[in-house]
């Protein structure tokens, strides 16, 4: 990439634009793969800019973010995020991409904490769900619709000025005015308290990123071909980041039609090269594992054979002469199917935004196909630290080696602070919330950690809430506290840091259970015996499944056990002040938590 870009819409620089690949960005419509050409790309994104400064985006261009206008985007991902994207910045106004799951009272709040007066949204449903709550949204102007069939009214096409020199000239003109330290967009993204953050980024922050990264990790790599495939939410930032190393690197990129189809348009596709969360390469294994368990015979013993040495393998040491023998074996017979099953041409797999298990890379790398585990924030643009190509560089349990422009420092009870030019600009209209975690320019990650020189561990996280694999941030004690509203929950304590979903431990008020014994004939014979009674199993999933439909899909309650103790200052489990140690119930419960989730091989 030109290292001298300062703002995400220099990509439309010559020295940068020239180079991009004429089959750009891929999606499918109606069974049949199309592309947006580069050039397609700018009309489109230059267009859209032109109706946003005729209609007065542009204003306070240079002003705080505050003042400035802000512009809408909820829709999955497709090469029309990235004109939005596009022709917001070229405007001078602020993106803010949403989730297109969402639900109707954070669009409410979102949109008015930031005066949004013009959104774009990807489909009928999305926009239906705007127009139910838009008495509650006064500023909103302004909504338009990619997939509209039949409106032109609100059809986001008919607003795009069409493409010429002169229009080129007065969008750049305007454009001239966006300096590097503006920022760009604001992501939201849940804080330890649960209430959304609106995360301020510069141009400057993310292309720190983006140049770090493209020098240090993407530059490394021999693909063969720049062909990359992207499935995951580009409001999600690191996909967003990602997808601009894509475009300042020269690849083409494919976008999956929905996360159910990757399995298809990775066959399709054949892509070199994708970005991914843990949860789903979780997924890609179990399908593995139980493709493996439908063999018969010699084919399944040849199989869990395979399976097993790449179990023992070891990315630094290679092993006797005698494993090495058989790993090329297993390659030839079973691993290779493997890789087919990943459309036959991966070579690398970054993966962020939880924790991966490390048993899985391990797997996969004897399996010759090579994952990259790295960390890092929304706030800080978003990679911190990553695991390289390497292999002195690549260390399994580890998040990898700390990213050149960026220094780390450990405090004294093990949090780790980052500082570069990659951290935010703040918190939007939250000033006091921004001066608690960034303190002389360090950001507090809220998470706990060890550097051995620059190699970067996570060992614990200060927060208490947690990621499941899947990278959604979950919010535990909103939950538990509606749970605790039933009489006949005592205690309850969410799990599922790093799994593929929620869990929840369950202390009943006995009295409350034996009351409804009493009341649905079953017999009460005891804690031990009660609690695995098939009725009374039953009686909690009732409640439980009425509780879960007041939350997100991701928060929602997926299996749960029954303890007959409760948890006590003199057990160890409470504070002096009554409070969960989350810790410590974590580590009692440690082999019935395990029970809860499916192990992997």
């Amino acid at each position: 990439m030109n290292m001298q870009s300062q703002r995400l819409f220099d990509i439309f620089l010559p020295e940068n634009f020239k180079q991009l690949p004429e089959e750009f960005l891929r999606y499918k419509r109606d069974g049949s793969w199309l592309y947006y050409s580069p050039q397609v790309l700018k009309e489109m994104s230059f267009g859209l800019a032109d109706h946003l400064i005729q209609k007065g985006y542009n204003k306070n261009i240079n002003g705080n973010p505050e003042e400035r206008e802000k512009v809408g985007l909820i829709c999955f991902s497709r090469p029309n995020w990235l004109v939005v994207d596009l022709a917001t910045q070229l405007s001078g106004a602020l993106l803010v991409p949403l989730y297109p799951n969402i639900v109707a009272s954070e669009i409410v709040n979102i949109f008015n904490e930031t005066g949004l007066r013009i959104c774009f949204v990807g489909d009928m449903d999305i926009y239906n769900k705007i127009r139910e709550v838009r008495e509650q949204i006064p500023a909103l102007e302004e909504l338009y619709v990619f997939d509209a069939p039949a409106d032109p009214s609100i059809n986001w096409r008919t607003i795009i000025t069409p493409f010429s020199e002169e229009l080129e000239q007065r969008v750049w003109r305007n454009s001239a005015a966006v300096k590097a330290e503006d920022v760009a967009t604001i992501i939201y993204t849940s804080g330890t308290t649960g209430a959304p953050k609106g995360v301020m980024l510069s141009h400057k922050n993310i292309l720190s990123n983006i140049k770090s990264c493209s020098s240090e990790v993407f530059d490394k790599f021999d693909l063969g071909k720049n062909e990359s495939l992207s499935f995951l939410p580009l409001n999600h930032i690191l996909e967003k980041m990602i997808m601009y190393i894509y475009l300042f690197n020269n690849f083409s990129v494919t976008f999956a039609q929905s996360i159910e189809t990757i399995a298809d348009n990775l066959q399709e596709r054949k892509p070199y090269l994708f970005v991914t969360v843990p949860r789903l390469l979780e997924k890609v294994y179990e399908k593995i594992i139980s493709k493996g368990r439908s063999l018969k015979g010699i084919k399944s013993n040849l199989f869990f054979w395979a399976v097993g040495l790449a179990q023992k393998y070891q990315l630094n040491k290679p092993g006797s002469l005698w494993y090495r023998l058989q790993l090329k074996i297993a390659d030839i017979l079973i691993f290779s199917k493997w890789r087919a099953a990943l459309g036959g041409n991966v070579k690398v797999i970054v993966v962020g935004g939880a924790a991966c298990q490390p048993r899985l890379i391990q797997i996969f790398a004897a399996a010759g196909i090579n994952i990259l585990e790295g960390y890092g924030l929304t706030e800080t643009s978003p990679v911190i630290s990553v695991n390289r190509l390497d292999l002195k560089e690549r260390i399994v349990g580890t998040v990898g080696k700390v990213l050149d422009t960026v220094q780390v420092k450990i405090l004294e009870d093990g949090e780790i602070c980052a500082k570069g030019d990659n951290v935010m600009v703040g918190y939007y209209k939250k000033p006091v919330e921004t001066a608690e975690v960034i303190e002389d320019g360090w950001f507090k990650t809220g998470d706990v950690g060890e550097l051995n020189g620059r190699i970067l561990k996570i060992t614990d996280r200060k927060k208490e809430i947690f990621k499941t694999s899947g990278g959604k941030f979950v919010v535990p004690q909103p939950i538990e506290n509606k749970l605790k509203e039933n009489f006949a929950i005592e205690q309850v304590m969410l799990v599922g840091e790093g799994q593929k979903f929620v869990s929840a431990l369950i202390v009943p008020n006995f009295d409350a259970v034996r009351s409804w014994c009493t009341r649905n004939d079953v017999p009460f014979e005891g804690k031990d015996e009660v609690l695995k009674n098939e009725r009374v199993l039953a009686y909690f999933q009732s409640i439980i499944d009425r509780d879960n439909a007041k939350f997100n899909h991701v928060e929602q309650i997926r299996k749960f056990i029954l303890l007959p103790g409760e948890w006590t200052v003199d057990g160890g489990e409470l504070t002096p002040s009554l409070k969960m140690k989350r810790k410590a119930i974590l580590s009692r419960f440690k082999d019935q938590i395990n029970s809860l989730y499916y192990e992997l091989g």
